[in-house]
């Protein structure tokens, strides 16, 4: 395989993975109402809310002018994006989050395995694309997977599974052998 081929491969992959951790996180929201997704479940952790805030201004930073400008930008206040606001409703959050999800995916999709070859800076640190794409995948699954938890530790016994049902391994594997032939 040739080292374009593997970039394209790897730009498809990141990208794919990235929608894949925006659905879980968007299916997971959609299964809370407003109260549970503003709660804490402790004083020093986060609620969905500051987790969409967070990401929203994470992703504006980062995708915004990514291979030109430094990806701390100076007008991102990092630490006001764990403080939800009276102006932060949960609608607003939810517009925010999505407004800069798709800033992400459009630059993703922008990017040519050249750009593969470059370097970006974080804070002043440089580092190849390969490695910020991979930090930000990193990163932000880690936050889809605190969303997805509070979603499941809320709804509890009427959670919606968004993936394999507890007790539905067998019956899935059956169904993808069945898909194979």
């Amino acid at each position: 395989m040739t080292e374009n081929l593997i970039a394209i491969h790897f730009l498809k992959y990141s990208l794919a993975e990235l929608h894949r951790y925006k659905d879980l996180a968007d299916r997971s929201c959609a299964q809370v109402n407003d109260e549970e997704f503003f709660a804490v479940l402790d004083a020093e952790a986060n609620s969905m809310g500051i987790l969409v805030k967070h990401m929203a201004g994470n992703m504006r930073s980062r995708w915004t002018d990514f291979l030109t400008s430094d990806g701390e930008k100076p007008d991102r206040f990092r630490d006001e994006e764990f403080i939800i606001r009276p102006e932060d409703s949960r609608d607003a959050l939810m517009a925010r989050g999505e407004h800069y999800w798709q800033v992400l995916f459009d630059t993703l999709e922008t990017l040519t395995p050249d750009d593969l070859a470059r370097t970006v800076v974080i804070r002043g640190e440089p580092h190849s694309v390969v490695q910020a794409i991979q930090r930000q995948v990193a990163h932000y699954a880690y936050h889809v997977g605190q969303i997805v938890m509070l979603a499941k530790h809320f709804r509890s016994q009427t959670w919606q599974s968004l993936s394999i049902p507890r007790g539905g391994s067998d019956l899935f594997n059956a169904q993808m052998q069945t898909k194979k032939g």
